[in-house]
């Protein structure tokens, strides 16, 4: 049975990774309608309305559940001990149900079919390697920041995931939830669902490997983990 407090915080959870994912997929739309067929000009758009929507949704819902929204992040935090292991199946089941939800209500504000799967090809080496460097980068600058810097994060997140739309050959999903959501629509943020499970694979090895640096890195990684991505009321 779920504890009030951990029901306050699957909530916060579902709700920013909806909010996130309708930014990403809302954005994507209203973007390729606008462009006039200038896919650069669309990346831009879609680039800057999520990486805005992260910081806000971060400052929002952080202080609650520590705004995850991202079952790597959640992943890596539990290995730290900063989040219980019980708590973690609410935590991602929570991100999910959100990010298809988010997926579904973008959908319905452009007026398109609730579900349409995606026929956007995202498959390859190249692919796959960028989604291993998009979420390293993204647990490495969480990691970072945590050490001296924990108010820096919302900011430095929302940076990172700009930045790694343009440097990535993948755009930088960087996180299972927010893909597996992304494989239901079939607009400019879509991935086609024979793809996602490379990119989750992909997004879970580049999360590992950036939690393993920073035990090296910062010996008291484990210190700061009840921190990540901002402390919560409980920490």
């Amino acid at each position: 049975m779920l504890t009030a407090s951990l029901w306050k915080c699957a909530t916060a959870e579902a709700i920013g990774t909806g909010m996130l994912v309708a930014a990403v997929v809302g954005s994507g739309i209203m973007a390729e309608r606008l462009s006039n067929g200038n896919i650069a000009i669309a990346l831009l758009a879609n680039t800057i309305a999520t990486g805005a929507a992260l910081v806000a949704l971060i400052l929002t819902f952080g202080p609650i559940s520590g705004a995850h929204f991202n079952p790597a992040v959640t992943l890596a935090d539990a290995t730290q001990h900063g989040l219980p292991w019980r708590a973690v199946p609410t935590y991602i089941l929570a991100q999910c149900i959100g990010a298809v939800t988010g997926a579904l209500a973008a959908h319905g504000m452009f007026g398109l079919p609730i579900i349409s799967l995606s026929t956007h090809i995202r498959s390859g080496p190249a692919q796959l390697f960028s989604e291993f460097i998009a979420t390293f980068g993204l647990l490495a600058v969480i990691w970072g920041c945590s050490r001296t810097q924990i108010s820096s994060i919302p900011y430095a997140v929302g940076a990172y995931i700009t930045a790694a739309y343009w440097f990535t050959g993948s755009t930088s999903f960087a996180n299972p939830a927010v893909t597996i959501a992304r494989s239901l629509t079939n607009t400019f943020a879509g991935i086609r669902p024979h793809d996602v499970f490379g990119f989750i694979f992909a997004q879970l090895a580049g999360a590992a490997a950036a939690t393993w640096l920073f035990r090296w890195l910062s010996p008291n990684i484990t210190a700061n983990a009840k921190q990540i991505v901002v402390p919560t009321e409980q920490s």
